[in-house]
């Protein structure tokens, strides 16, 4: 049980990836911050808690839009109402929007910035002054392998994961030789909800693009994280893991 007695805060954790690394978190012993962005979210989010809880471990669902700095307050205030403490933060939360760029309104390209960036930004800016106070934290951002390639139609989404990478590697910067690390993950093609919509013509195309020949499940992703949290990546410090099957090679 590498992470009892540790209190991880997943962002975004009501589906996908974010609720895969919740669950691997919890049955590694951590107590688990499930964080959803509304009442929307509200019963896939507690479906995460109740799975937790039935398997023996301790999670609590927090509703919170993390583009929000009202929103993050009383997110980090309620976690440590709760729990106590964060040890982990893991920035996951994020939305996908496509459009072209000639074509895409100023308010999805606003948006989709707010949640990826802003969030990573106002979480991390959160969770920093109890890690400096204690000398010890992970704080662990989900970026994609789509910054380093970028893709047609989803400029906004490339552009926020980008400037995520550069926001890890300024703030291992600051971080300095504290024990605390902050890194990236940047997940390749995964079954998740976000291909829900894609044409099985389109998954096609990228399966074949991939050298290992297949997408990603969760389970091919989730190691990544519990990897970069536990006291053995304690000299990694503003890196990017992709596990992306080959697709981009960093």
């Amino acid at each position: 049980m590498k992470f009892t007695d540790r209190v991880v805060l997943v962002t975004g954790s009501s589906s996908g990836i974010g609720r895969a690394v919740a669950v691997a978190f919890a049955a590694q012993g951590a107590a688990v911050v499930v964080n959803y962005p509304s009442e929307r979210e509200a019963d896939a989010a507690h479906s995460v808690v109740n799975r937790i809880v039935a398997e023996g471990g301790n999670a609590a669902a927090i509703c919170a839009d993390v583009s929000s700095e009202v929103d993050v307050a009383a997110l980090i205030a309620e976690a440590h109402r709760r729990f106590g403490r964060i040890d982990v933060l893991v920035n996951n939360a994020g939305i996908a929007a496509a459009g072209a760029v000639h074509e895409m309104p100023v308010s999805l390209w606003d948006r989709v910035i707010a949640v990826h960036l802003r969030g990573t930004f106002l979480m991390t800016r959160a969770v920093l002054p109890e890690m400096y106070a204690r000398n010890s934290g992970r704080i662990i951002n989900t970026a994609s392998q789509l910054a380093y390639k970028g893709a047609p139609g989803f400029a906004a989404y490339t552009a926020a994961k980008g400037a995520m990478l550069s926001f890890t590697r300024s703030t291992a910067l600051e971080i300095g030789p504290r024990n605390i690390t902050i890194n990236c993950v940047a997940p390749g093609a995964t079954h998740t909800p976000i291909l829900d919509d894609v044409p099985a013509a389109v998954l096609e195309d990228i399966r074949r693009a991939i050298p290992v020949g297949r997408i990603a499940d969760v389970d091919d992703i989730v190691p990544t994280y519990l990897f970069l949290a536990a006291d053995e990546a304690r000299h990694y410090q503003g890196q990017c893991l992709s596990p992306n099957g080959g697709d981009v090679f960093l």
